[in-house]
C-alpha cells in the first residue's frame, strides 16, 4: 500500500532546516548588470524558459567569474522556480551540485548567481560542440553526477530527500577539470526518504524524453522519476544521440532499449567509442542504463 504525501507547489523552508544553509549574498541589479557590461549578448552562455544566464565579473566574491541567470520579466514559471532554487541551494551542500553564490530580488528584476563552470552543460558537448569525450571522461561524468543525485535523495542529512525533477544532460555542468555538477532546482520538490514507496502528488512537470511514463500519466513522484531520466543520460553517454532525436521514429530510451533487448549493442553506440571500451566495461554500464 502506497503512503500519498500531497506537497503544493511551494516549498517550505521547515523542510529542510536541519541542514546547514550557505552564506546567501544578495545582489542588487546595478552590481549585476556592471558585471555582465549591462547584460550584453557577448556575455550570453545559455538561455532557458525563464531566462538567459550571462558570464560575469564581480571583483569583490570569492572568485572573478560568476554564471548569472536573469529571469525574464514576463515569464510566469521564473518566480516560483526563483524562489525554489533559492530554497534548495542555500541549505545543500555537495561538491556534485552548482552552489548557489547569491541572488538579486528588485521587483520584476530578479537573478540569481552561481558559481562558473566553464566547460558548459553535458549537453552542449554532445549536440553543439561536438567535443570528442572518452570514454574514461564520460564515466567520470556519470559517475559524479550519480553521486550528487543520490545524496539528493538519501544524504541531505535531514528525514526528507530531494527530487530534482528534471535530471537532463543540459542541467549536468562541468567544470575546468570536467568534474559533473547538477544544476537547476526551480522545479524540484521535497519528498521523505524513510519509505521506499512513498510518493508526491504533484503537478506534472519536467522535460519530454526525460520524463518517467509512470509519473507522466499518475502524476505520482518519487526518486525513482530522477532515476529514470538519468538512466536516459546514461543512454544519451554512450549512444552519443540527444534523448529527443528527429531521426529516431520514437524517443533515444524506447529506441536504445529495444536494441539493446535484440543484442545490437555495438551498432548504436557512439561510433567515436568503438574499439575504445572494453566488453565488460560496456557490459556494465549498459546493466545499469538499462
Amino acid at each position: 500500500m502506497m503512503l500519498t504525501v500531497t506537497n503544493d507547489e511551494k516549498t517550505t523552508s521547515s523542510s529542510l532546516t536541519p541542514a546547514p544553509e550557505q552564506p546567501c549574498r544578495c545582489f542588487s541589479m546595478f552590481e549585476l548588470s556592471s558585471a555582465t557590461d549591462g547584460f550584453d549578448e557577448k556575455w550570453c552562455i545559455g538561455q532557458g524558459g525563464c531566462g538567459k544566464v550571462y558570464k560575469g565579473k564581480i571583483s569583490d566574491g570569492p572568485t572573478n567569474t560568476y554564471a548569472i541567470k536573469r529571469l525574464h520579466f514576463m515569464s510566469d514559471q521564473g518566480e516560483p522556480d526563483f524562489w525554489v532554487d533559492v530554497e534548495m541551494l542555500s541549505r545543500l551542500r555537495h561538491c556534485n551540485l552548482v552552489s548557489l553564490i547569491g541572488y538579486c530580488n528588485e521587483g520584476k528584476d530578479m537573478a540569481l548567481v552561481y558559481e562558473y563552470m566553464p566547460n558548459g552543460t553535458l549537453y552542449d558537448h554532445f549536440h553543439k560542440k561536438g567535443t570528442v569525450l572518452n570514454w574514461s571522461q564520460r564515466l567520470k561524468i556519470c559517475i559524479g553526477a550519480a553521486r550528487g543525485l543520490h545524496y539528493l535523495h538519501t544524504g541531505t542529512g535531514t528525514q526528507h530527500g530531494v527530487i530534482h525533477r528534471d535530471v537532463k544532460s543540459s542541467n549536468i555542468l562541468l567544470d575546468q577539470n570536467y568534474a559533473a555538477k547538477i544544476a537547476d532546482f526551480g522545479l524540484a520538490k521535497i519528498g521523505p526518504t524513510n519509505q521506499t514507496h512513498t510518493y508526491v502528488s504533484t503537478a506534472v512537470k519536467g522535460t519530454f524524453g526525460y520524463m518517467d511514463p509512470d509519473y507522466f500519466y499518475t502524476g505520482r513522484l518519487t526518486r525513482k522519476s530522477d532515476v529514470y531520466a538519468f538512466g536516459v543520460v546514461l543512454l544519451e553517454v554512450m549512444c552519443g544521440r540527444p534523448a529527443l532525436d528527429k531521426s529516431l521514429d520514437e524517443g533515444l530510451a524506447i529506441w536504445a532499449q529495444d536494441r539493446i533487448k535484440q543484442g545490437n549493442l555495438t551498432q548504436i553506440i557512439d561510433s567515436r567509442l568503438r574499439d575504445h571500451i572494453s566488453k565488460s566495461s560496456l557490459k556494465e554500464f549498459t546493466r545499469t542504463a538499462v
